[in-house]
């Protein structure tokens, strides 16, 4: 006689088909279910074999080339199959019905729910379908809306595609015909360049007047090609020959003192006066960019750089000088700190408008205005500047647009503001712009201390920052402390400065009992921290993983002992996360020198017109190329040029659209975008749109399901979406006409925003969402 346990009688009983490699699981799962009868054990078996029905459903459908149906359309689809020995038949009739029903939830319009499956599939993985698989997807919809496959919607929607694919197919071709033609042009101009040798036969001088020309900066030097013992000059015949005639007037002006003036340090100097600056800024050179501010080199400027650490009161000394001038700019690195620069003049009686990448808000009458630092208007000169955060000219993806702030702001008092490594790199733009500098160093107004002893996750409590250097981590963080029954806010880079506010409320007013943050804690919020801990004392930072530097120790642990609130300010590492000693020792380190003071700088509007004249062609591919490749050279005293990747990225995915002046490209070019999420075809979608005279609809916020069964993997798709909405706001602000519905992308802006903030608030884990 054979002995079963009763889960086996129970599935004895049952007389289902079980496989063999089956049995061991179904014997769990039934006994989880005991007493079970048929019913029981049927539904075990259902639940057992549910992952391979999701794999088969799934699977065939990417084979069939069916990219909108979802992993989570199979599972759905799976989850209501409650017979163990389903045909594949009966799970395909159950994943259409639940694809349709998901189709049919997307929009009150066919259209809009085609357009939005679209989005949908390009978002999640950069997928275009091909003609077929367009028209097999439109006549899905047309199921999901009851119509038969050959109805209105599908022949129109089948029309718009084929006009889309022929524009994509002619934006190729032209692309490709651009691309080589700017080759081409840019290989013909090289051989058409000249030695040193030959500019005085070109000219009619002697060498040596060349040679003091140059170093005047008054011969524009085409190429600097650096070879062993030095390096070989090469100069553009056609920019030479205009300047035959200025000779006369140099050889005279030169029998007259010289005066160094805006020439950087080491710059032979050149005479002052408006000739000079008219000399200079002739051409419209990234190696003599300090002339290409004129409204800021026309006026008396003075700087004042304002260093110390955070909680050192800086912004309120230079916001108190704002206030008191008759017009002025607050320049901030984030939406959220030009919000707060506009709120801080408010409490002081001064009205201010606010100009950031996608918001504006102009108050009548008002002569100041807080913006981010790459809204700053060049040509309005005002009384009082602040350009704040100024450690940021170091930055690699920004610094070069605080080098045109602080050398561009036409104000005459400039405050600028940053932590003490800043000040090295201030001094020497002052030197290049020719601008007096006084400085001010201010210290912290309470004591901040390292702790001596590393911090167990499960003490830390009221008033507790923890910080780690990824999103991931903060989520872990998140998860483990609330498994431990603590309220957390949280703060990383992804959230919109809305979300971002919101969540530092919440800590703030003690709703949060700790607030996990990556980095971004130490910019742009003004944070009730006693003690600040770090998750982790090694960060990667693009490049490779690296220790965390003494700035950034200092920076990011400044934040604690926020004055008024707390005493002192105590610095910490996470039990398990590092020595605390390594925060002692960066804490009492000294100021490093930083490596390379060029500033760093990129062209501007004017700049790629100017060079666009010089080489007679209005393709920005063309121009991007000449400004990386002749303008300004590696190995310049003064400057460095910026990243420009991702804007000769957009140039050349913009080439063969129609439709779009020089002008109109490079403002694409600086839009915000994030190339990970295929930021770059999605933005030439656009730029095609736009070019051919259709309105670009803003992207969806997608499906959002309830907060609180929202997972990690749909928190990310709405940040994403967020961004994306970020970018398209951008545009719509440049181009209105382009992109009309301003207001409908607030609103689903708004909706994400609320949606994000809603699961971030949610303080247990709920079933289903074990990534959160």
């Amino acid at each position: 006689m054979i002995n079963f346990s009763p889960a086996e009688a129970a599935i004895e009983a049952a007389n289902l088909t079980v496989e063999t490699h089956e049995m061991a699981r179904l014997e769990r799962l039934v006994a989880r279910r005991l007493p079970a009868d048929r019913e029981a054990v049927r539904d075990a078996l259902c639940e057992l074999r549910r992952k391979g029905w999701v794999s088969r459903l799934y699977d065939t459908s990417q084979r069939e080339g069916r990219y909108w149906v979802l992993r989570e359309d199979a599972v759905a689809a799976a989850a209501g199959i409650q017979d163990p020995a389903v045909d594949d038949a009966t799970l395909r009739e159950a994943l259409d019905a639940v694809m349709l029903t998901r189709l049919r939830g997307f929009a009150a319009e066919p259209g809009q729910a085609l357009d939005l499956a679209l989005t949908e599939l390009f978002d999640s993985g950069g997928r275009i379908l091909t003609a077929p698989q367009h028209e097999a997807l439109a006549q899905t919809v047309a199921r999901a809306f009851d119509l038969l496959p050959d109805a209105p919607f599908v022949l129109a929607a089948l029309r718009d595609e084929e006009v889309r694919r022929r524009e994509r197919r002619d934006a190729e071709t032209a692309a490709r015909a651009g691309r080589r033609e700017e080759v081409q042009r840019l290989r013909d101009w090289e051989r058409s360049l000249v030695e040193f040798k030959d500019v005085p036969a070109l000219l009619g001088c002697t060498m040596k007047e060349a040679l003091r020309w140059i170093a005047a900066n008054r011969l524009p030097v085409a190429r600097r090609i650096p070879q062993k013992g030095g390096e070989r000059w090469e100069f553009d015949p056609v920019a030479l020959a205009p300047l035959r005639v200025e000779i006369a007037r140099w050889r005279q002006e030169e029998q007259g003192p010289q005066i160094g003036i805006g020439g950087g340090i080491g710059a032979p100097a050149i005479r002052s006066g408006k000739a000079a600056n008219a000399a200079i800024a002739r051409v419209a050179a990234l190696d003599r960019y300090a002339a290409h501010f004129s409204t800021a080199r026309a006026i008396e400027r003075r700087i004042t750089l304002v260093t110390g650490p955070t909680n050192s009161g800086k912004s309120h000394l230079a916001l108190d000088r704002l206030a008191g001038a008759t017009s002025g700019l607050a320049l901030a690195p984030l939406r959220l700190l030009a919000h707060e620069f506009r709120e801080a003049l408010a409490t002081r009686g001064v009205v201010a408008s606010l100009a950031t990448g996608e918001e504006r808000i102009t108050e009548p009458g008002s002569r100041h205005l807080a913006a981010t630092v790459e809204m700053c208007p060049l040509h309005n000169p005002v009384e009082v500047a602040i350009v704040d955060e100024a450690q940021m000219l170091y930055d690699p993806d920004r610094g070069a647009a605080w080098t045109a702030a602080i050398m561009g702001a036409p104000a005459h008092h400039v405050f600028v503001l940053g932590a003490p490594d800043c000040a090295p790199m201030v001094r020497r733009i002052a030197a290049l712009c020719g601008d007096p500098l006084d400085e001010i160093t201010l210290l912290r107004k309470g004591p901040l201390v390292a702790a001596s002893e590393a911090v167990p996750l499960a003490s830390l409590g009221v008033g507790d920052a923890v910080v780690a250097f990824s999103r991931r981590e903060v989520l872990d963080l998140r998860a483990a402390l609330q498994a431990k029954g603590k309220r957390v806010a949280v703060v990383y880079g992804a959230l919109s400065p809305e979300v971002r506010r919101a969540e530092a409320a919440r800590f703030n007013s003690g709703e949060a009992d700790i607030l996990v943050a990556t980095d971004a804690i130490g910019m742009g919020l003004n944070l009730n921290i006693r003690r600040v801990v770090f998750g982790a004392l090694r960060k990667f930072d693009g490049t490779q993983s690296r220790d965390l530097l003494a700035q950034e120790v200092k920076q990011i642990g400044g934040r604690a002992g926020r004055y008024g609130k707390h005493e002192t300010g105590i610095v910490a590492v996470l039990a398990g996360a590092g020595s605390p000693s390594f925060v002692r020792q960066m804490l009492a380190a000294p100021m490093a020198e930083p490596g390379d003071l060029r500033p760093l700088v990129q062209p501007d509007a004017d700049i790629v017109r100017a060079v666009a004249a010089e080489i007679g062609s209005d393709s920005l591919f063309g121009v991007l190329a000449r400004i990386r490749r002749a303008v300004l050279r590696r190995d310049d005293p003064n400057y460095r040029l910026a990243d420009m990747s991702q804007a000769f990225a957009v140039a050349t995915a913009l080439e063969g659209v129609a439709g779009l002046d020089l002008q109109q490209r490079w403002t694409y070019a600086m839009c915000p975008i994030d190339e990970r999420d295929h930021g770059i075809p999605r933005l030439a979608t656009w730029a095609a749109e736009h070019g051919a005279g259709r309105a670009v609809p803003p992207p969806s916020t997608g499906r959002l399901p309830p907060p609180e069964r929202a997972s990690r993997e749909e928190l990310e798709r709405a940040e994403k979406r967020h961004k994306r909405l970020v970018a398209w706001r951008w545009l719509a602000l440049r181009f209105p006409d382009a992109y009309p519905e301003h207001a409908e992308a607030e609103a689903l802006t708004a909706q994400l925003d609320t949606w994000i903030e809603a699961v971030l608030r949610q303080q247990r884990r709920t079933k289903g969402t074990s990534n959160m």
